[in-house]
């Protein structure tokens, strides 16, 4: 027995051996420019140096390639770290009057094929990685995260949430839907729950499903039909139920909150982030500094549901606390950036069209944040409340080769990020000069 486990390792050893091994992929990136770092000054010439995915060097000026490695001359064009979008739905459409009238004709099938398309218009638009915060499935979510890991779908790497959980008749609750429908609609959820005991299990199922952060409502929400408000739905009970289970499991939390009473508790019950955040003050920003929470604004969605409700396409209940919001939203925002909070940051993209994601940084800046800080929020920020900055958010040796170009310099006009024209994903190029390459391309 033993010589046969001995031949049969040095036959394994001998064909590895013999086996050619592939060359290493190699790309030759010449910028212009270059913001390896958001948050310091950019770089002039630089030339970064991509093997197999990954980035291996840095180096000033331009440097030619070496035998057998591709170029890829971006020396007009400046080159910054691949975006990060903290809060997408790519199960949603961002027309709501079209989803409810499509809601009775199309199965999962047709909804997973949408999210594919929506996952490829976010990567075009220079977002190579997001946190998809709530799908109606679940596991069609973490399908799609798996397939893009594999390469076989073009989108951003998705860090997914699975469903929000709500307490009955809460945000995330079927409000609004004929009694068949919203029957239906709780039959399939694992999301609902009351009680702390009940939130523990929520949170469990979320993670059995393949959630790799879980998100939860601690308040009223505004895309939701049903009237009430907006302050807390959820007891500090259930709240610190849901966090502390998360986080035994190794889960980072994030809480829909826009009222104060549920931005407040929620961070008291240990949340790592807060989502939208309209009521906010001084007591408020002591907590999100006490904590070392992140607010993540979604500025973009409070544009996209107010214009929404003005033009018919919500309903009453929802277009009333859109327009409750308009109130207040902006000055909040506006404070908390100069409060000194952490921010990270979100669109809530599917709620707005999918995308136009760097609409974000327009709305930051037009109430106060610089536009190099806007940037920052949008990478080093953002990787770090992921727990991933080892790997993203910066343009470093060993990190991912995830990689955009814009024309013009965006740390001094913003709106240079909504025309992206070069992509870079794991290595792999997706967009340049504009326009997207077939995938998987080899």
């Amino acid at each position: 027995m033993r010589f046969i486990v001995v031949a049969a390792a040095l036959l394994a050893s001998a064909a590895t051996a013999q086996t050619p091994q592939p060359a290493p992929k190699v790309t030759y990136i010449q910028a212009g420019a270059l913001l390896a770092k958001p948050g310091e000054p950019p770089l002039g010439n630089s030339t970064i140096i991509v093997r197999d995915g990954k980035i291996a060097e840095v180096r000033n000026g331009f440097v030619d390639p070496e035998a057998g490695a591709a170029l890829v001359d971006l020396r007009n064009q400046f080159v910054l770290p691949g975006l990060i979008d903290m809060h997408v739905h790519f199960y949603s459409t961002g027309y709501p009057l079209q989803a409810r009238m499509n809601a009775t004709s199309r199965d999962r099938e047709d909804a997973f094929v949408d999210a594919v398309g929506n996952a490829r218009r976010t990567l075009d638009a220079g977002f190579t990685t997001v946190r998809d915060l709530g799908a109606e499935y679940p596991r069609g979510i973490r399908a799609l995260r798996d397939a893009i890991a594999r390469g076989e779908i073009a989108g951003p790497t998705i860090v997914n949430a699975g469903e929000m959980i709500s307490v009955s008749a809460g945000h995330g609750d079927a409000n609004g839907l004929r009694e068949d429908y919203a029957h239906a609609e709780r039959m399939h959820s694992t999301a609902l729950c009351n009680g702390a005991d009940d939130c523990r299990r929520a949170t469990r199922d979320q993670i059995f499903m393949g959630a790799e952060v879980i998100k939860f409502a601690a308040s009223g929400g505004v895309g939701s039909n049903i009237a009430g408000g907006l302050e807390a739905q959820m007891t500090s009970d259930e709240m610190k139920a849901i966090v502390d289970t998360a986080h035994s499991f190794g889960r980072k939390v994030t809480a829909h909150a826009h009222g104060k009473s549920g931005i407040d508790l929620a961070l008291k019950a240990g949340v790592d982030s807060i989502e939208h955040g309209s009521y906010l003050d001084e007591e408020t920003f002591r907590l999100f500094k006490q904590t070392g929470a992140y607010l993540v604004p979604t500025m973009h969605a409070f544009e996209s549901v107010i214009r929404q409700g003005r033009a018919g396409e919500r309903p009453p209940a929802s277009a009333a606390k859109a327009e409750q919001v308009a109130k207040v939203v902006k000055d909040a925002h506006r404070r908390a950036f100069a409060s000194g909070i952490k921010v990270a940051f979100g669109t809530d993209s599917g709620v707005g069209p999918h995308g136009t994601n760097a609409l974000e940084f327009t709305y930051m800046t037009q109430v106060g944040m610089p536009p190099a800080r806007a940037i920052r929020t949008a990478t080093v920020d953002a990787a770090t409340l992921l727990g991933q900055a080892d790997r993203i958010g910066t343009i470093e040796p060993g990190k991912e080769a995830d990689i955009i170009a814009v024309t013009g310099n965006p740390t001094e006009d913003v709106k240079r990020l909504e025309r992206v024209e070069f992509v870079m994903k794991d290595g792999r190029i997706h967009k340049l000069q504009g326009q997207r390459r077939s995938f998987p391309a080899e």
